[in-house]
């Protein structure tokens, strides 16, 4: 195909869903071009034991992410790095150009698998100790927390999970949950509850941290009573870890896409959007359950949407 000719696809983002996405576009003969702007992997590649996934012993996202994209290679894919920083779609040739940072690229379709970033939990402090006592990843930050005292915002299951995993480290895990019970599964309460090193503190808020370089002290709240206590230590001793949840990575869409709760897109089974041509996959969509087993369902769906749209045969 001629350079000047429009590709087939372009996949944005080469987190599972993405990375799944390629795999079936290689099957169908598509002529695509995968884009990462940092890490192949996303999320998936920090975090440090996946054993849910189907036909997969206990692994790490690292090694299942190189597991993805050397399958995804070795059929054809073609993966580039580069930072999408907008979408457009021509009204006059219905074509789309995908702005990346170092080249734009034109396809007739496009399919967003960007993923999302954590959502801060908004207290005082947060931003300002980001990185120096507020992490929003334990497999990076852990090992920083040896010996020491952790606390652990969020009562979902990367909550539960990231408390389990820095147990490896801290001394002590307080889990901080605003509500009265966790949402996290219950294999995950369970190892929670069972854990010597794990405290939960139901119906609190953390509404302030501060320090000196480091953290030294940090507020919480009664949800309850509303009253505010705030806990002292010695400077550097403790650490705040933030899993509230993610905001998928959509800006570059503007309004080719509807949103529905937390910003995701509002996309059909087929994984289209509300602009022809345009499909969605992982953690940008709006869906019930964000696991790395749906990520790589939506990829596999959306290139096979993408594959029926186009009239190209799709091979099962």
């Amino acid at each position: 195909m001629s350079e000047n000719q429009p590709k087939d696809l372009v996949i944005v983002g080469a987190g599972p869903a993405g990375l799944s996405a390629a795999i079936y576009a290689t099957r169908a003969n598509l002529d695509f071009v995968c884009l990462e702007q940092s890490n192949v992997g996303g999320q998936v590649i920090v975090t440090s034991d996946i054993d849910n996934y189907p036909g997969v012993p206990k692994t790490t996202g690292f090694d299942l992410i190189d597991a993805m994209q050397r399958q995804a290679v070795d059929l054809g894919a073609d993966i580039q790095m580069d930072d999408v920083t907008s979408v457009e779609k021509s009204s006059e040739t219905g074509l789309f150009t995908v702005h990346g940072a170092s080249q734009d690229y034109v396809a007739k379709t496009v399919i967003v698998a960007s993923g999302a970033t954590p959502r801060h939990a908004g207290f005082a402090g947060e931003e300002d100790y980001a990185g120096r006592g507020v992490s929003y990843c334990a497999t990076c930050d852990g090992m920083f927390y040896r010996g020491k005292q952790v606390f652990v915002v969020g009562g979902g299951n990367s909550a539960g999970e990231e408390a389990l995993f820095l147990t490896r480290f801290a001394d002590h895990v307080t889990m901080v949950v605003r509500k009265d019970h966790l949402r996290a599964q219950a294999a995950v309460i369970s190892e929670l509850e069972a854990n010597p090193k794990v405290e939960i503190r139901y119906l609190t808020s953390i509404t302030e941290v501060g320090g000196g370089d480091l953290l030294s002290s940090i507020t919480f709240r009664d949800n309850e009573t509303g009253q505010t206590t705030t806990e002292t230590f010695g400077e550097g001793s403790f650490g705040v870890f933030v899993f509230v949840g993610h905001n998928p990575a959509i800006s570059m869409l503007g309004d080719l896409v509807e949103l529905g709760d937390g910003n995701a897109v509002v996309a059909n089974e087929d994984m289209s959007t509300k602009t022809e041509g345009l499909f969605v996959a992982g953690d940008v969509r709006l869906k019930p359950l964000r696991q790395i087993v749906t990520a790589a369902s939506d990829g596999a769906i959306a290139a096979t949407s993408v594959s029926a749209y186009l009239g190209h045969p799709v091979n099962g």
